[in-house]
């Protein structure tokens, strides 16, 4: 039986400024990334979102992205890889502390933003990445977008990759996402998200922005929690998947 992890972005509030409902999004999901401060979030949010997570049995990762907080890492920054590997580590072992004191098991790593789409085509910060995820910890299950650069460095390091698709952007003829900048980057139909979703673990292939296809390898789907009404597309894309026989399950680590 066919099966996909279901997962998003959480806990990307500030002091108290919050971004999308987590109590309503987080009982459809199987996985939680969790804002670790640089882009997003702050000591009371991870502990928060952590202990929601865990009331939920959804399974727990951290979520770090460049330090652009006024950007909501959505910004590109030039950094080294030593620099890459530092915030990575930060941020990291921040949500780490967290999950030990709550005695829930931190399960996997997805960059953030500007920082996930850099490393999906430029290999060195990718393996910056890939470095500092397992120096971490080597059993940490790392997310990165279908086919990219994240990917590859991820196999070459050695750590187990959940390949991930999204039910909410729209791809490029080169399999990266559509940026934000540029009008018509977000999914906001449900029927649209849906009718992608469908064709990606199906067929095996997405249809691009400039209407070609793209091949991709679906082991984990992300939906944003901060757009409009993602409750209701979580709740419906859930009710979808067990419709046509596919299970919702936490990535597995022994995935390559």
């Amino acid at each position: 039986m066919p099966e996909i992890d279901f997962n998003s972005d959480l806990g990307e509030g500030f002091s108290v400024y919050r971004a999308g409902d987590d109590a309503a999004i987080l009982p459809h999901l199987t996985s939680a990334n969790i804002a670790c401060g640089f882009h997003a979030g702050d000591s009371r949010s991870m502990r928060a979102t952590v202990a929601l997570a865990a009331k939920f049995g959804v399974a727990v990762g951290a979520h770090p992205g460049f330090d652009d907080l006024q950007g909501f890492g959505r910004r590109m920054m030039t950094l080294s890889e030593d620099e890459v590997y530092e915030l990575i580590v930060y941020q990291v072992g921040a949500l780490l502390g967290f999950t030990k004191a709550a005695k829930v098991e931190l399960r996997h790593v997805k960059p953030h933003g500007a920082l996930y789409n850099f490393a999906a085509v430029h290999r060195p910060t990718a393996d910056a990445i890939c470095r500092a995820v397992k120096d971490i910890d080597p059993s940490l299950i790392l997310f990165g977008l279908s086919g990219s650069a994240l990917v590859t460095a991820a196999q070459a390091c050695g750590l187990t990759v959940a390949q991930e698709v999204f039910a909410d952007r729209r791809y490029q003829g080169d399999g990266t996402l559509t940026p934000r900048s540029q009008p018509g980057a977000m999914i906001e139909n449900l029927h649209e998200a849906i009718d992608q979703v469908m064709n990606m673990l199906h067929s095996g292939e997405v249809r691009t922005a400039q209407g070609t296809w793209v091949p991709v390898t679906a082991h984990t789907l992300c939906l944003h929690g901060d757009q409009p009404g993602a409750a209701a597309f979580a709740s419906a894309i859930r009710q979808t998947l067990l419709k046509e026989g596919i299970t919702l399950q936490k990535p597995a680590r022994a995935r390559t």
